[in-house]
């Protein structure tokens, strides 16, 4: 599957000299990674690209942000992150090249560079008529995939939204962002670190009204991870992901609000409507019964597995489509 206008790495033209240069006999670590350009900001982390002189290519590094750096709960997770990355290697998950300290003993791990678009700039309205549904459902069935391998091996991601599901520019499909997974101890507990400094949980911050970003990540919570049970299990990923669906098929989130309290509200209480009667767009049926089997607020009543998922996306749902049943302008 190869997306339209998806960009090229600049720097992938390989060359001699960069094939051949000697390693020095003895390597300093401090002196590994060079010319550093900032790619993402987030709240807690700080993504940047940058040229790794022992193997000559370029990766993506990321660190906490000074001011949390030091924390070690915001330490905990990170190494949580970084280590459930790297253990779950999948072709839908970003390999990890290294974890470390730099020179002032902060953490630090590096990864796999991969240029192309987040799903969240696929769906935007502005683009979203580039993309067929065929392409858009094949982006799912590969985080569906994800979630197979992951669930199998005891961790749920907690964080499926648009922007952490990556397309590059040859097709392939990366589930990103760990930062939130949720793994057992072998007794079979799970114990969540406390918050830290730098915390960002969009549940502690209910009570102030919010817009945007924070808004946006609560939508696309299932009702348990909101009642924050500790029976959550891989089903709260199949809510996420009928989420996605859902926006797919009709433009719009099932659960919407001016505030994440409204959002929450309609996420625990409000049933969605069909995504047929919300778009003009011929919604296939198929694809709508399994979006809403996906929105069950029981996880019981949801779709089970993300075998089970993937492989009911993969059937034939191009056939019959729900006629749109949103009124036409005059």
């Amino acid at each position: 599957m190869q997306f339209p206008d998806s960009p090229t790495d600049p720097l992938a033209q390989l060359y001699l000299e960069d094939t051949d240069r000697k390693l020095p006999d003895r390597i300093d670590v401090r002196m590994r990674y060079v010319f550093f350009k900032t790619i993402a900001r987030g709240g807690k982390c700080l993504i940047q690209g940058c040229k790794d002189l022992h193997l000559s290519r370029t990766i993506c590094y990321k660190s906490l942000h000074r001011e949390i750096a030091d924390d070690p709960i915001e330490q905990q997770r990170f190494l949580r992150e970084a280590r459930v990355t790297a253990m779950l290697q999948h072709p839908n998950t970003v390999p990890v090249y290294e974890l470390g300290r730099d020179n002032r003993g902060h953490l630090y791990f590096t990864m796999k560079l991969v240029h192309g678009y987040t799903m969240r700039e696929l769906l935007n309205p502005q683009y979203r008529d580039r993309y067929d549904l065929v392409q858009l459902i094949g982006v799912v069935i590969q985080v569906g995939r994800a979630l197979e391998y992951s669930h199998a091996h005891g961790v749920i991601h907690r964080d499926i939204k648009p922007e952490n599901i990556l397309v590059g520019p040859f097709g392939e499909v990366l589930l990103l962002d760990w930062g939130l997974a949720k793994v057992w101890n072998r007794e079979g507990r799970s114990t969540e670190p406390l918050v830290g400094k730098g915390t960002e949980d969009p549940i502690d911050e209910l009570s102030i009204t919010q817009h945007g970003k924070l808004q946006g990540t609560v939508a696309f919570m299932s009702p348990e991870q909101v009642e924050r049970s500790p029976e959550i299990d891989g089903r709260t990923d199949l809510y996420s992901l009928g989420v996605i669906l859902y926006e797919i098929l009709c433009g719009e989130l099932p659960a919407k609000g001016t505030t994440a309290d409204q959002v929450i509200d309609k996420i625990l209480h409000s049933s969605p409507e069909r995504p047929s009667t919300v778009t003009r767009r011929r919604v296939p049926r198929q694809l709508e019964e399994l979006t809403m089997d996906c929105l069950q607020k029981d996880p019981e009543r949801r779709i089970q597995s993300a075998a089970e998922l993937v492989r009911d996306l993969q059937q034939d749902w191009t056939e019959r489509s729900v006629e749109a049943t949103r009124p036409q302008p005059d």
